[in-house]
């Protein structure tokens, strides 16, 4: 049996560069080994708890420095990480709570309204991080190092924010999660020792988590923490401490592309990661304008832990796609239609995005089923669509639930996303299918303008007409101040087609 715990992550540190600064946020300031010391006392409360290896820990807290350290802590002590989208109502907190079977809620003072009274409907004990953890960790025995594990043993179930009606639980095992930090840092970027990355994207989602937190740890780099994203904040902040490496979702990188025009200094940043979502090559080229620095677009999902592929400096750089596979990874584009086994297809053909390697999650919690539907032949079926030209550079086209069918044709929002970006007037835009009478489905684009711009639906209506093709052009526009975001930042198109259904 091969043992492995995410936990070593932070213990090598610990041992390898004691004192080489690993966290900053705020006036906080601490050191592999402080951190390692405070994650070991931590996880002796939770022994002391009666937590024992395997169960299921729940940790619902912003990016401050009590999440790393009580997420180390978690898995010192051998149990399970259940993050908490900071964003839940405190119904569907309950359902992550009774389904994870959580023994314990660990909530930031912050969070304790909606944790503390969904904790309390499920009969889940909570401990509230900062004063009362920490009185817990200075009464406890603090454990002398991590708790032994198998490597494929759990140690995070992510739960997936669930566009098809309940969110259900991705179990990712202590390899999984090392395997993809220890790839990320060292094959698919650059990460270096003295590296100094912005952890301005959500620890509590995989991609913050493996991302910015395990694979900036992996390599020994200090992670700077941004409890609330503002890129005017983020530019200040990136400056004052020297972040060289930023990682974050295309609204971001729109946002800071915008603030750059108003920063005295900017940061001098060598790597650049965007995931999440796809990244409009506007947008791209916006940003690598204002900052002088590539953006590498990557893709995952909770289930692949989450780094599948990315454009990787070895490969080169190609925009509008997601680069190639991670290392020991495979990256291939399967028919969507047949649902039972795995068909491959040629290069350039438009199919479902099917993944296999390390990163491959164990399965749904509890769901047998779904773990069957989404496991096939040994490889992941993403539900997304996407090609894989002759170079091997992954272009994800759209999510196959997202497709709008005009008519009988298909379009693929993303494409009309792309070219209404170009729009001088268009800050943000989402596409969606709305129903219709006669073509079953209507394109909508709904349009965040830009400052300052007074911009008429007919008149965008007009231009992307020149722009798209008869089938793939928005009949209809709606102007909005905002667009709704999930908690990984992500455009809630769900929520826009409720919105917009019915007018």
């Amino acid at each position: 049996m091969a043992t492995l715990s995410v936990a070593a992550v932070l213990a090598e540190n610990a041992r390898r560069r004691p004192h080489k600064t690993a966290l900053v946020e705020g006036a906080v300031r601490l050191s592999f080994a402080e951190v390692w010391q405070r994650a070991r006392a931590r996880a002796g409360a939770l022994v002391e708890r009666g937590v024992r290896p395997g169960d299921r820990v729940a940790l619902m807290a912003p990016n401050t420095a009590e999440f790393p350290v009580a997420y180390y802590a978690i898995a010192a002590a051998g149990a399970v990480v259940v993050p908490v989208h900071l964003l839940l109502s405190e119904p569907e907190v309950e359902h992550v709570l009774k389904d994870s079977g959580a023994r314990l809620l660990l909530c930031h003072p912050a969070q304790a309204d909606t944790g503390t009274a969904a904790a309390r409907a499920v009969g889940v004990d909570v401990v509230t991080l900062g004063e009362e953890f920490d009185r817990l960790a200075a009464d406890a025995e603090p454990l002398p190092s991590y708790v032994t594990r198998d490597a494929d043993d759990p140690a995070v179930v992510f739960y997936t924010s669930g566009t098809t009606g309940v969110p259900k639980g991705a179990v990712l095992s202590h390899f999984n999660l090392v395997m993809n930090a220890t790839v990320s840092a060292f094959d698919a970027n650059d990460v270096r020792p003295d590296d100094i990355a912005l952890g301005a994207l959500p620890l509590f989602h995989a991609f913050g988590q493996t991302v910015s937190l395990n694979s900036t740890w992996r390599a020994g780099a200090t992670l700077v923490l941004l409890p609330r994203f503002d890129a005017a904040r983020a530019i200040e902040l990136m400056v004052k401490e020297g972040v060289n490496t930023f990682h974050g979702v295309p609204t971001m990188f729109v946002a800071l592309a915008a603030a750059a025009q108003e920063a005295e200094v900017l940061p001098e940043l060598r790597v650049c990661v965007s995931g999440g979502a796809s990244l409009p090559v506007a947008v791209l080229e916006r940003f690598e304008a204002a900052f002088g620095a590539k953006i590498h677009e990557g893709y995952g999902l909770s289930e692949t832990s989450p780094a599948a592929a990315v454009n990787q400096p070895v490969f080169g750089v190609k925009p509008g796609t997601v680069g190639h596979p991670l290392w020991g990874v495979d990256v291939e584009i399967a028919r969507a239609e047949t649902e039972d086994r795995i068909e491959l297809l040629a290069p350039g053909e438009l199919g479902e995005v099917v993944v296999r390697g390390h990163n491959v999650f164990s399965g749904y919690l509890g769901r047998p089923e779904a773990t069957a539907e989404a496991l096939v032949d040994g490889w992941f079926r993403t539900g997304d669509l996407g090609t894989k030209d002759d170079e091997g550079f992954i272009r994800i086209v759209d999510r196959k639930k997202d497709v709008v069918i005009r008519g009988g044709y298909n379009v693929y929002p993303r494409e009309v996303e792309e070219v209404l970006l170009r729009h001088p007037a268009i800050a943000q835009v989402a596409v969606i299918g709305v129903p219709d009478d006669l073509h079953g489905e209507e394109v909508c684009a709904v349009v965040v303008p830009a400052p300052g711009t007074d911009v008429a639906p007919d008149e965008i209506v007009a231009w992307s007409k020149e722009r798209l093709g008869r089938h793939k052009y928005p009949r209809r526009v709606e102007i909005t101040d905002a667009l709704p975001l999930g908690p990984s930042m992500k455009v809630l198109k769900r929520e826009l087609r409720a919105r917009y259904a019915g007018a």
